[in-house]
């Protein structure tokens, strides 16, 4: 709508009071932001008033890389050792064979709803399979914005369990989607060269947040920086070097960012308050 920055500005302004208001009656009334802050996308969007219309999906899937950085990350900061160790076997589970199965059981839903619920018989089973593995993680975001809101209270070890399950199941959907968009562009796979992948983007990712993560630790207790503001800057830089790094070493980079996050957040680091206000 807008073609100069000032009406670039204006309309931003707007949008941002709006999702201030948002986030205000969601906290009030217990709703989640999340939901909220999609009414408000979805108001000022191509589905309301038509005032942004914006199609540049490059720049949507950086924009959301980065917020999915830092959602992961703060999420692992905020999470204690002391809670995730009892159930870090249940989580594991959860984040790759739960998965799996999740990928099967609503792929095959999908399948019989097309085919023989509604007669439309285009939508084969690995096509089924691979709209299920696209949806079958879940939304970290959403559960960290759900379960640290207030008013959320699980008994027994249920949070933790969830929020380590969230953390790190992107690996296994993201490697689920990518074989089976090869098994249908090439009609086959090759399923040793697809394991060793698994297991290589699990491994890099987790060694690679670990190791990063404490060395993250040593370099911010030792640099001494004179101005006590831009250590979170700093911790920020951090988080994306680690994300970049460790995927650009074939691993996944959102469970290494995770279990840096978790390194950090669990570490003794100077200025720790800044960090946790910031983030």
């Amino acid at each position: 709508m807008f073609q100069d920055p000032e009406g670039f500005l204006l309309l931003g302004s707007i949008i941002l009071f709006f999702s201030i208001i948002a986030g205000k009656a969601g906290y009030r009334f217990e709703l989640p932001a999340l939901l909220l802050f999609l009414g408000v996308g979805m108001l000022f969007g191509s589905d309301g008033l038509k005032l942004v219309n914006f199609s540049n999906f490059p720049l949507t899937q950086f924009i959301g890389m980065l917020a999915l950085t830092i959602i992961l990350f703060s999420g692992g900061m905020d999470t204690k050792y002391f809670e995730v160790k009892p159930i870090m076997g249940q989580g594991v589970i959860l984040a790759t064979v739960g998965v799996l199965a999740t990928t099967f059981i609503t792929g095959g839903f999908i399948y019989w709803i097309c085919n023989y619920v509604l007669s439309y018989d285009m939508i084969t089973f690995p096509l089924a399979l691979l709209m299920a593995a696209v949806m079958s993680s879940t939304d970290s975001a959403s559960v960290f914005s759900i379960l640290r809101s207030k008013g959320v209270c699980l008994k027994q070890r249920l949070r933790p369990t969830l929020e380590l399950e969230s953390g790190s199941n992107d690996p296994m959907a993201y490697m689920l989607t990518l074989l089976l968009i090869s098994y249908i562009q090439m009609g086959g796979m090759n399923l040793g060269e697809a394991a060793l992948s698994f297991l290589l983007q699990l491994s890099i990712g987790a060694a690679g947040g670990y190791l990063l993560g404490k060395l993250s630790v040593f370099i911010i207790n030792h640099i001494d920086i004179d101005n006590e503001s831009l250590y979170p800057i700093l911790l920020l830089a951090t988080a994306f070097f680690i994300f970049a790094f460790v995927t650009i070493c074939k691993g996944n980079g959102y469970l290494a960012i995770y279990i840096a996050g978790l390194v950090l957040g669990n570490g003794k680091i100077v200025h720790k308050k800044k960090y946790c206000y910031i983030f």
